[in-house]
């Protein structure tokens, strides 16, 4: 299935991911802006569906920031430490596939992930799978509550 990227006021997105990301970049450059990009995705679950919405957002120093946006379904109840870790894996995936985009511009990344810091929240017992993994892949990890990416943004997008 062909990922459908999309802007937040739902321009699709019609050439490679990584080709927008370039495009951007030397926009955002070119304007003299400072940016910082922060990758995160959150999930719902309805029934046996499960959306997923993965989200590259640009924060630009001092001057507000953008987004892309990708939603993605699962047929099936997925158990909540499961979901955390499918919705870090799909984090890993956009940032692997982005970083050596990010590097050649010298734009700083993080990784955000919508797990909670408290253990007495259910989300809690993925939180060291999900910092090792992406600690492991080289990637700056952000958890609750610093991760308005996963936690805000993409909370705000999956329906």
């Amino acid at each position: 299935m062909k990922q459908q990227w999309r802007k937040l006021n739902g321009q699709r997105i019609i050439i490679p991911i990584g080709d927008e990301m370039t495009n951007v970049l030397m926009r955002e450059k070119e304007a003299g802006h400072e940016l910082k990009v922060c990758i995160g995705t959150d999930s719902q679950m309805k029934g046996s569906l499960v959306e997923f919405a993965t989200v590259i957002v640009f924060v630009r120093k001092g001057k507000g920031g953008f987004m892309y946006i990708l939603n993605e379904y699962e047929r099936r109840r997925i158990p909540i430490k499961e979901r955390m870790l499918m919705e870090v894996n799909k984090t890993v995936a956009v940032a692997y596939e982005l970083c050596n985009v990010f590097s050649r511009y010298g734009v700083d990344m993080e990784l955000h992930v919508d797990i909670n810091t408290n253990p007495q929240f259910k989300s809690n017992d993925a939180l060291k799978d999900a910092m090792g993994y992406i600690v492991g892949m080289g990637f700056a990890f952000k958890a609750k509550p610093d991760a308005f990416a996963s936690s805000s943004c993409a909370n705000k997008v999956v329906q």
